[in-house]
């Protein structure tokens, strides 16, 4: 786990994709980017980036292990999980823990097979690039997937909002040769969409 801030209070917990092929975790280039640019806006929320031990769907179980082992080593009495790609189902898995007050989805993974009855009680937001599909050879997740998982969501009573970024692909930055973070296009208007959603969560706490 990786830590920007402070847990006095709330905690952005935030997790990250995978793919099939059962490989050693690493750190999210669309995440890091991600907290760099909104932490110092955000003083009154520490961000937990989290890399897991295997970043694949075939070792679910860890990944949420994982997510929910961070949640409680924060020790924040509330707790927004943000999740980019599988780690949308990955939030949605760990959303069972008491902490956690609301999940927010970014180009979210939801598989139909997976329950939605963690998200009861809370919140469910979910950004997507509007470009974003699965093509042969480039991950994505398309929208009418993460659509579909979010009406079901919206079917068991769960507050939320579901938002478009035109012209936005899958991933909000890439890691060069030489480790610098490169955002890709629209990336700024992501980080809008993300910072107005923690804005809400901020303020639902009062």
């Amino acid at each position: 786990m990786r830590v920007t801030g402070r847990f006095d209070h709330t905690a952005v917990v935030c997790v990250n994709g995978g793919q099939a092929r059962e490989v050693e975790g690493t750190w999210s280039a669309s995440i890091e980017w991600l907290v760099r640019r909104l932490a110092p806006d955000f003083p009154e929320l520490g961000f937990a980036e989290v890399r897991y031990r295997v970043k694949s769907w075939k070792r679910m179980d860890w990944c949420v292990a994982d997510a929910i082992a961070a949640v409680k080593e924060t020790e924040a009495p509330r707790t927004l999980l943000l999740g980019f790609s599988m780690g949308g189902a990955v939030a949605i898995q760990a959303a069972a823990e008491p902490a956690v007050d609301a999940v927010l989805g970014l180009a979210p993974w939801i598989p139909e097979r997976l329950s939605l009855e963690t998200l009861r009680g809370k919140r469910f937001d979910v950004i997507h690039g509007s470009l974003d599909r699965w093509l042969p050879g480039i991950p994505g997740v398309s929208t009418a997937s993460s659509r579909r998982g979010y009406e079901r969501a919206r079917a068991l009573g769960v507050d939320g909002e579901y938002s478009l970024v035109p012209g936005a692909l899958h991933g909000i930055a890439l890691r060069a040769g030489d480790h610098r973070l490169v955002p890709l296009p629209r990336a700024g208007a992501w980080a809008r969409r993300v910072a107005a959603q923690l804005e809400r969560f901020q303020e639902s706490l009062g």
